[in-house]
Parts: C-alpha cells; sequence; structure tokens
C-alpha cells in the first residue's frame, strides 16, 4: 500500500496552462518546497542506514516534490511565472500537514532576500525605519504576487488586506503567516534587531479583513 504522503505528493501537479498566465514569482513555490523539504530531512543518517526503510516516507523527501524543486528552480532562470490556481494548489497541499504555520512562516523568512546595506536602526529614528519598512513591503508584496494586495492601518506597521487571492486554498489561515514571516523579517533587516509581528485578524477566523501589527524590538543597553 502506498503511504498517504506519497499519495498527497502525486496530487502536486500544477496548473501551466499557456492561456492562463501567471502573475506570481516561482520563488514562492521555489522557497515553500525547500523548506518544506528541509524540515522533512532527518537530523542524523547513520552510514550504512537506507532512509527509504528506515524513516516514514515524508512529503518533502518525495521524488514528486524533488522534481517540483527542481521546475521551480527551471522557472526563475526562465522568468515563468507561477498562475493563481498553481499557487491555490500548492498552498492547499502544505496547508495539510499539521506544521504548516510553521512552514509559511519560515518560507515569508526566506522570500526576503534583499540586505539592507546601512544599519538604519543606528542612524534613523524608529519613525523612519517604520517608513522605510512600509515602502520596502508595499514593493515586495506586488513583487512577489504580481498585484498590490495589501494596504496599511493606522500605526508603525499595520497591514490588512481583504479577500487574499490564495484564501480558496487555505481555510484555516495558515497561509497568512507567510505574511508575517515576510513583514518580521523585512522589519529585522532595517533595524538590524528583533521583531515581532502578531496576526490579530484573519478572514479565515471570521473577520471581515486580516491584519497584521508588526514592530521592532529596541536593542537594549546591556
Amino acid at each position: 500500500m502506498r503511504h498517504p504522503t506519497c499519495k498527497i505528493a502525486s496530487e502536486l501537479i500544477l496548473d501551466t496552462n499557456p492561456k492562463n498566465p501567471g502573475h506570481v514569482k516561482p520563488i514562492v513555490g521555489l522557497r515553500l518546497l525547500e523548506v518544506v523539504r528541509d524540515r522533512d530531512l532527518p537530523d542524523e543518517i547513520l552510514e550504512q542506514e537506507d532512509p527509504a526503510r528506515t524513516i516514514p516516507r515524508r512529503l518533502g523527501l518525495s521524488d514528486v516534490v524533488d522534481r517540483q524543486i527542481r521546475a521551480y528552480r527551471d522557472d526563475v532562470r526562465r522568468g515563468v511565472h507561477l498562475t493563481d490556481q498553481g499557487v491555490i494548489d500548492l498552498f492547499t497541499l502544505v496547508n495539510r500537514r499539521f506544521d504548516s504555520d510553521e512552514i509559511f512562516l519560515k518560507t515569508g523568512r526566506e522570500l526576503v532576500e534583499v540586505q539592507f546595506p546601512f544599519r538604519w536602526g543606528q542612524v534613523f529614528p524608529e519613525s523612519i525605519q517604520y517608513m522605510l519598512a512600509r515602502i520596502y513591503l508595499r514593493w515586495h508584496m506586488k513583487h512577489l504576487f504580481g498585484r498590490r494586495i495589501l494596504s496599511f492601518a493606522e500605526g508603525p506597521l499595520n497591514v490588512e488586506v481583504q479577500g487574499l487571492f490564495f484564501r480558496g486554498g487555505d481555510p484555516e489561515g495558515s497561509a497568512c503567516y507567510i505574511i508575517s514571516g515576510i513583514c518580521q523579517r523585512i522589519l529585522e533587516q532595517i533595524g538590524h534587531t528583533s521583531a515581532e509581528v502578531g496576526h490579530t485578524l484573519c478572514q479565515a477566523r471570521g473577520d471581515d479583513r486580516c491584519r497584521w501589527d508588526g514592530s521592532i524590538i529596541p536593542l537594549t543597553d546591556e
């Protein structure tokens, strides 16, 4: 009998219809599956051990996921975008995992690749740091998802969204943590310190919108 994880992996057939043009950068799918793969790798494999027999087959270690990672890498190289349906299918797959919140949060952090050249936290006051974070977050989200999907509410970094396009594959709101991770990492890079982001409202929980409240944790003198 085929392991249930193999069955789930076999469903990873994404929408590649050329008549349905994509908007989402393939790096989103690539980073998500890389996080799944890395999370499913065993901590240690003995020299004479056969992982296929000694550990349960996990989604991240399946041949299907490995092939899809290679396909995403090729899409990144060729500049091919993912369709909305392809992203929804992928998020649906990951949402079946018990650790989906952590996976999406980690993926969001991994998607922020631009390193800020200066320590803004040592040069500008917090108000300017938050302004820079809002500017970069707005640009980065549009760059990744091919459209403007967020707005800013009153406050340092309070982000709101209504009707996220991937909600169809996210009934529990786990994929919202991808935005949490993006916000958190941007704040950390700008302030060169820790940051926290709370997902305070979620349409999956019955709220009228999704909302994230982010803040920089100031450095303290020891």
